[in-house]
C-alpha cells in the first residue's frame, strides 16, 4: 500500500508545476506539534486563543475547587465545591474536544485539498 502511495504521489509531482508540487509538498501529513500549531492559524485562529486562554483560567479555578473542598467541614459546602470541581473539569473536556475538532477538520481539509489536486493531475493526463 505504501508504494502504491509513493508512485501515486510521485504521478501526481511529475504532472503539476514547481509552484504545485511545492503545494502538494505542504499538504503533507503532519505531526501532533503541527496540528496543535495548526489550530492558531486561519479564520479561527483569535476564537481558538480565547479557549485556550479560558481554558488555563478554569484549570486554576478547577485547582482552587479542589483545594476548597477538601479544607471545608460543612456537607453543604462540600457539594458545593465538588459541583464546581465538575462543572470546571466539563468546560475543559468541553475545550479540548473543540480543539480536537478543529485539528481534524483541518485534516479533512487538507485531505481534500491533495485529492483535489490528484483530479487535477488526472485530468490532465
Amino acid at each position: 500500500m505504501k508504494n502504491n502511495k509513493e508512485e501515486i504521489d510521485k504521478l501526481i509531482k511529475e504532472t503539476l508545476t514547481q509552484e504545485e508540487a511545492r503545494f502538494y509538498d505542504e499538504l503533507e501529513e503532519q505531526n501532533i506539534f503541527r496540528k496543535v500549531l495548526g489550530i492558531f492559524k486561519g479564520k479561527n485562529a483569535f476564537i481558538s486563543i480565547i479557549m485556550n486562554i479560558t481554558n488555563i483560567i478554569v484549570f486554576g479555578f478547577f485547582i482552587y475547587c479542589i483545594v476548597q473542598a477538601f479544607d471545608v467541614e460543612n456537607t453543604n459546602e462540600l457539594i458545593l465545591w465538588v459541583g464546581a470541581t465538575i462543572l470546571c473539569f466539563i468546560t475543559m473536556s468541553m475545550i479540548k474536544i473543540f480543539s480536537w475538532m478543529q485539528m481534524n477538520k483541518n485534516d479533512l481539509s487538507r485531505e481534500i485539498k491533495r485529492l483535489e489536486l490528484l483530479v487535477t493531475a488526472n485530468s490532465t493526463r
